[in-house]
């Protein structure tokens, strides 16, 4: 572990210990090792740092808007935790990549499929971006939400400290079922993605996923069901 490695762990834990009271419970589902793609909502910045430190010593790396490095000190936590860049608005060939590289070497790649932050706390509607990492690399995804810290910046402001919830649920991938995959069936993916996150929160923070027990998964299958051939098409 390099320097800035170490000095970058200690500025996030100490941020996060100050700022936050957590309940990290069920943490203990993430798995030991091996490739894995953690799927979460996002209400506000606190989550990247919390969730990178709460894993270690497993590596893991968010995909950061990229308009984050161009705050110098953002920058210096950024890389020193080596996390990887997305051009939002554009399909970033560059992120998908990096993503591949790091699942391929065991790595933790975590994606906030709603793609920017609701500060509500209120479920947005998901974008498709996360689909093809998972297709393409065959990992498993695993469903994790953050609720109850909506007030997080007024309690900043008044020097208080959050409390922090975090649930995790079961491990599934995608599986395509002989459709092709469209951007159509992309989008159908991305919000069975959701609708899984959905079913993790109160009532009150599902939002536009509110109804999601209408909706009967096609494509997400429990992780013990066989991988289809031609995942690794999309």
């Amino acid at each position: 572990m390099s320097v800035a490695h170490r000095l970058t762990i200690g500025t996030l834990k100490a941020l996060t210990r100050a700022l936050c009271r957590i309940d990290d419970a069920q943490l203990e589902r993430v798995p030991a090792h091996g490739p894995l793609i953690l799927v979460t909502n996002h209400i506000n910045i606190v989550e990247v740092p919390l969730l990178y430190t709460h894993l270690l010593p497993r590596p893991a790396a968010c995909l950061v808007a990229s308009v984050r490095w161009e705050n110098p000190f953002y920058r210096w936590l950024l890389n020193g935790a080596q996390m990887i860049p997305l051009h939002r608005g554009e399909a970033d060939i560059a992120a998908l990549r990096e993503g591949l590289r790091r699942l391929a070497q065991g790595w933790i790649v975590i994606i906030a499929p709603e793609g920017t932050r609701s500060h509500t706390g209120r479920l947005q509607r998901g974008k498709a971006g996360v689909v093809p990492l998972a297709l393409r690399s065959g990992a498993p995804l695993l469903p994790l939400v953050f609720f109850g810290h909506e007030g997080f910046g007024d309690n900043v402001r008044r020097l208080r400290r959050t409390y922090f919830h975090i649930a995790v649920g079961q491990p599934f991938r995608l599986k395509p079922r002989g459709d092709g995959v469209t951007r159509e069936v992309r989008q159908a993916m991305a919000d069975e993605i959701m609708r899984v996150l959905a079913a993790l929160l109160p009532p009150e923070n599902r939002g536009v996923y509110a109804n999601f027990a209408e909706h009967p998964p096609r494509y997400v299958a429990p992780l013990d069901a066989p991988r289809l051939p031609d995942q690794a098409s999309a």
